[in-house]
């Protein structure tokens, strides 16, 4: 609050330099804040890079961070990390003083340690937003101790009771998705589109992979559940096709593993395309082959948009999908089962008509925008003192 205005300023810092789901679920929830009740305000540290043209591109206004480094990524040395942090705090301490920010809301893991601590120290309250799984450092051993509340997008990714864990001060609030939006998009414009794009036969089998290219993932085991496809029925006609940017050089290695598997020539690598709806829209069916994967946003907007989901039975994946009623579960790391799961779909148009309108249903009642923004608010009334978890119960925003 500043100058007599009594909404709250919520400060969503973020270092800018790679894009992920966690940017398009804060843009969500900060286009959708109540404006009477609260102020987003928006700091990149790259006001460059991908994210602010992200924010460009969807009208969300931003400021340059005080000190326009971007950190240190998680695995920098910790000498080198210790120092990045102490040229760093100074200066975001100030800034959130004279911005009189009453909420600081981060989102990613170097977020989450430098702004916490700016926000300790400038009296402002923290809520670390979790995206990643419970085993992580920061999540055991920081997160007990600095913020002030913590929200998890899955139980999976929540913090396990102990003797020191955050899990007492830590909620549910699943991401939240533009389902009006979602519902208003043509699969057969969307097939076309996709077609179009790799030159292939109106009958091919569409499927997709949808995220960045890295190891939890598992874009290697989409390239073998593919050759395996191929293997178990040979006269199936499909093209396999991998919407994200790559981490440490796993788009050659798939590339590499599908040459080696006689695949090759079915594999596209689309690299990252916004909106994604456009294209998931477009697939006959989305193989979510991530493990320990919290809750991948691709998977719910495949349910909204009506690409049935084959997913690994790990992770958050079961906690969206019920077995044979929203979608599939196959065993993780298994290739043999996820082509089997394409042949049943593609078999029996019953099975996955079922699917797939069971699936919109129920992603329609539990992911919107409004009861995102209704429970995250609810957390920060509650930080605040203003309201409690006012109906938090009816919005997925539970203590653990």
């Amino acid at each position: 609050m500043s100058n007599g205005d009594p909404r709250t300023v919520v400060c969503f810092p973020f270092i800018g330099d790679f894009i992920g789901g966690s940017h398009l679920s804060a843009l969500g929830l900060i286009r959708n804040l109540p404006r009477s009740l609260f102020t987003p305000l928006v700091v990149l540290h790259d006001t460059q890079g991908p994210v602010a043209e992200l924010f460009r591109r969807e009208g969300i206004d931003f400021e340059p961070a005080p000190v326009l480094n971007r950190l240190e990524r998680a695995g920098a040395r910790d000498s080198a990390a210790a120092l990045s942090v102490a040229r760093t705090l100074p200066a975001l301490v100030r800034y959130l003083r004279n911005r009189k920010v009453a909420i600081v809301h981060t989102n990613d893991g170097r977020a989450h340690l430098v702004w916490g601590l700016a926000a300790r120290l400038a009296g402002s309250k923290h809520l670390w937003h979790h995206r990643g799984d419970a085993s992580s450092f920061g999540l055991r051993r920081i997160a007990p101790w600095l913020p002030d509340r913590l929200v998890a997008v899955s139980k999976f990714a929540s913090p396990r009771p102990g003797l020191f864990s955050a899990a007492a001060k830590c909620s549910v609030v699943h991401s939240p998705f533009d389902v009006m939006k979602m519902v208003a998009v043509e699969r057969e414009d969307a097939r076309r589109n996709v077609i179009a794009a790799i030159d292939c036969s109106p009958d091919t089998k569409l499927l997709g992979y949808v995220g960045t290219l890295v190891e939890r993932k598992r874009p290697i085991l989409f390239v073998e559940a593919l050759a395996a496809l191929q293997r178990l029925e040979p006269n199936v006609e499909f093209a396999g096709l991998f919407f994200g940017n790559a981490l440490n050089g796993l788009d050659d290695a798939a590339r590499s593993r599908a040459e080696a598997l006689g695949v090759g020539n079915r594999i596209y690598h689309m690299g990252f395309r916004y909106p994604s709806e456009l294209w998931i829209a477009g697939l006959d069916a989305l193989l979510v082959t991530a493990v320990d994967e919290p809750l991948g946003r691709t998977l719910v907007e495949a349910m909204l948009l009506g690409t049935p989901v084959i997913a690994s039975n790990s992770g958050g994946n079961p906690e969206v999908i019920e077995e044979g009623e929203t979608g599939m579960l196959v065993r993780p790391d298994d290739p043999d089962e996820f082509a089997k799961a394409c042949l049943k779909l593609f078999s029996n148009s019953v099975y996955c008509r079922h699917i797939v309108e069971t699936a919109r249903s129920e992603a329609r009642a539990r992911f919107s925008i409004e009861r995102h923004v209704h429970a995250i608010t609810a957390v920060y009334e509650d930080l605040l003192g203003t309201g409690g978890m006012r109906g938090a119960e009816q919005v997925h925003a539970h203590p653990l």
